[in-house]
């Protein structure tokens, strides 16, 4: 399994990862120990016979004279056939007898009473443990010093050492097999909540939203929280989505269905001026139709909950140059006087251009609709504001609030679609602007002013 396409291989290679280390250091401990244990017990064995050896030894004729016993070597010499030396040595370090001059001890002195050392040393070749045993004569005419030196190979320390490091690993082994299969069982049941989550998710049907209800880990909890608020923005975007296609065919049925009825009924007519007045009637319908589409496609997407604008610097007073560039020649031809009030300096605010041109073309639309002659786009600041002044019939104040719902008309006389002021609405709320709607300030007609937040000093 490839743990970097799985996170069970994953899971497996991070726990295994300590658990080969620690098992390492297991072996590295119990090779230690059986090397330790295999040197205490030959060291033992060194002990007793240079002990052997060093009750021996006797004085005779003024000097040191040793008989020595085949018992004190033999027992060195094991089953693993050992080479065993000896040597005895006066308190001058003189070579008194046996079967090898073995190299003394340069790093202590004699000491009153038994010492023993041990060193390992190397001759002709060969790795040998030493044992030197540094003592006196317990003899009532002299007590002269001497070393009684043993030193043999280490054959049967080694078969100790791999006997003791077998048996060992032999646990070793044991208890690693029942770690691996201990963990790939905590490796499963630890996934096992995932696996319910994932077949439940697979289990669910394609249509529904509906959100998961699953007992699941801490951990796990939050992932299916953090589905669940997916699939709740999901909802909401199908909501907003289902409410366009609602709102489309109730509001685009009425004018299809004229503009069909009107064909109709010219087609059943012969004189041309009566096919010029029905092709004049479907040409109106039809531009109102499309512009109804355009701005049900605006709202929809501004109501969108997921929709997030991106927020540019824009100067305000370029958005209301190019407002009265794209508009004033429908509104010369309408007899509308269509002006500019701009700062002499730029106002640069966080916006998106294309949404603040929605908002004016909506605004100097409604102007148009409803009977202004004269229409003012214009620029303040402290804080910066964008507004819309005509000189039309207004609102009424108790009516403004309610006018900024989608589909709600000022009058009912066929023109509008109701949806002006929502857009612009929904404009300011995704900018962090107040959309304010006042009484002109020449006492007719209506202000609508759009606040934009301070800038961050």
């Amino acid at each position: 399994m490839n743990p970097a396409g799985s996170l069970y291989g994953r899971l497996l290679a991070w726990l295994t990862l300590p658990l080969l280390t620690l098992g390492a250091l297991l072996l590295l401990q119990a090779w230690l120990e059986a090397r330790a244990t295999a040197d205490r017990a030959y060291d033992r064995l060194l002990d007793a016979a240079t002990l052997a050896i060093a009750e021996q030894v006797q004085w005779q004729d003024e000097r040191l004279w040793l008989d020595l016993p085949p018992a004190a070597l033999e027992m060195l010499a094991g089953d693993a056939q050992e080479r065993v030396f000896y040597s005895l040595v006066d308190q001058q370090g003189r070579h008194i007898t046996g079967n090898a001059r073995l190299p003394e001890h340069s790093g202590a002195s004699a000491a009153s009473g038994d010492t023993l050392l041990y060193r390992d040393i190397e001759r002709h070749g060969m790795a040998l443990r030493q044992g030197i045993r540094r003592t006196r004569l317990e003899d009532w005419r002299s007590g002269e010093p001497f070393e009684v030196r043993v030193a043999h190979t280490r054959e049967g320390r080694d078969a100790l050492r791999l006997e003791l490091l077998r048996s060992n690993l032999a646990g070793i082994l044991a208890m690693g097999a029942l770690a691996v299969a201990t963990l790939l069982l905590a490796v499963r049941a630890a996934l096992q909540p995932l696996t319910r989550l994932r077949h439940a998710i697979r289990a669910r049907d394609p249509r529904t939203l509906k959100s998961l209800d699953l007992e699941l880990p801490r951990e796990l909890a939050e992932l299916r929280e953090a589905l669940n608020e997916l699939l709740a923005r999901m909802r909401r975007v199908r909501a907003n989505q289902e409410r366009f296609i609602g709102d489309a065919s109730h509001q685009l049925r009425t004018p299809l269905a004229g503009i069909t009825a009107r064909a109709e009924l010219a087609l059943r007519r012969q004189e041309p001026e009566e096919w010029r007045t029905a092709l004049e009637t479907v040409h109106s319908t039809s531009e109102r139709t499309a512009r109804l589409a355009m701005q049900l496609l605006s709202l929809t997407r501004l109501d969108n909950p997921e929709y997030r604008p991106e927020l540019h610097p824009v100067d305000l007073n370029d958005c209301v140059r190019q407002a009265v560039r794209d508009h004033w020649v429908a509104c010369h031809q309408a007899g509308i006087d269509l002006g500019a009030d701009c700062l002499p300096s730029p106002l640069p605010v966080a916006a998106s251009e294309w949404q603040l041109q929605e908002a004016l073309a909506n605004l100097i639309d409604n102007s148009r609709r409803y009977g202004a002659h004269r229409i003012t786009l214009g620029v303040l600041s402290d804080p910066p504001r964008l507004f819309v002044e005509d000189d039309g019939p207004g609102i009424p104040a108790e009516r403004r609030l309610l006018v900024l719902r989608p589909f709600h008309r000022g009058r009912d006389d066929g023109e509008g679609s109701g949806l002006g002021l929502a857009i612009v609405d929904g404009i300011a709320r995704n900018h962090g602007a107040r959309l304010d709607l006042a009484e002109s300030d020449s006492g007719r007609g209506l202000r609508v002013e759009m606040r934009f937040p301070e800038a961050p000093t």
